[in-house]
């Protein structure tokens, strides 16, 4: 992997292997490297072999979703010189328990402390690392977490505060995790029918001020003024909104393909309705 080019992806010379510098690789890459499925969505099941994966994000400026993301920013936690293991997670997205495990994420520890660190989770997740040991409400620019114990799922669980109360984001444990498992986790996460990917548009890139997001054609814009909506409209709005907003570069044909693959879901309909 040429790490320079990494760097130059994300804006940023190479990190200090402390807390400063992993919350500053975290913060980075999510600011640079959109969260995107547009590869499932369109029936392709994503090359999660490093080489592929850095030809798409740093070679020709794509995002990718939790297995691409991640496994890019845990070379480069490597290379930083940080302490890492891999987890697999289960997504609970408000719910009590998580389905399969489709969430690939990082455990760092520095001087002896652990910290869960995550660049590839589509939802509303941290931008910054969090230590695993406290059990307090932990402030992050993205919002307030805090993690609890489901003992009974033998699994630690993060949690984002909402206008209704704690939301659960995804459970994991301690599980080695093997490239068996994040390939087979890829496969399924891409292709199996019950999985959000194959038939849902998810967007998601972090900004300075906040964070835009986008579920199909509804697109979200979060910043310190507030939370702006809107729907869009066409297939030219669409390849204007990835182009721009999520810095993708997707052109005409390209959004006119992802349109069509929507309506054949239902999913333009439904949202624009």
């Amino acid at each position: 992997m040429d790490f320079d080019r990494y760097y130059r992806r994300l804006g940023i010379d190479r990190p200090s292997s402390d807390i400063a510098g992993l919350r500053r690789l975290q913060s980075a890459q999510m600011d640079a490297v959109t969260f995107e499925n547009i590869d499932p969505l369109l029936g392709i099941v994503p090359d999660v072999s490093l080489e592929g994966i850095f030809d798409k994000i740093v070679g020709r400026g794509r995002g990718g979703y939790c297995f691409e993301l991640n496994t890019l920013f845990g070379t480069a936690l490597k290379d930083a010189g940080f302490e890492a293991r891999r987890i697999m997670a289960r997504v609970r997205n408000g719910a009590p328990q998580g389905a399969n495990r489709s969430h690939l994420a990082w455990i760092v520890t520095l001087d002896g402390d652990e910290w869960l660190a995550d660049t590839g989770f589509g939802g509303s997740g941290t931008s910054i690392p969090l230590p695993l040991a406290s059990r307090e409400v932990q402030p992050a620019p993205t919002g307030r977490y805090r993690f609890t114990e489901d003992a009974a799922a033998g699994e630690l669980v993060l949690e984002r505060e909402t206008p209704d109360g704690w939301y659960s984001l995804f459970g994991f444990d301690r599980v080695p995790v093997r490239d068996a498992d994040i390939e087979a986790a890829n496969f399924v996460t891409a292709r199996w029918e019950k999985a959000p990917f194959p038939s849902n548009l998810m967007l998601s890139r972090h900004t300075g001020e906040g964070r835009i997001s986008m579920l199909n054609t509804a697109l979200r814009i979060e910043s310190g003024d507030g939370v702006t909506k809107r729907t869009i409209g066409s297939p030219q709005e669409m390849q204007a909104v990835l182009a721009g907003d999520f810095a993708l570069p997707v052109d005409a044909s390209l959004a006119a393909e992802i349109w069509r693959r929507l309506e054949d879901c239902g999913r333009v309909e439904r949202l624009a309705g």
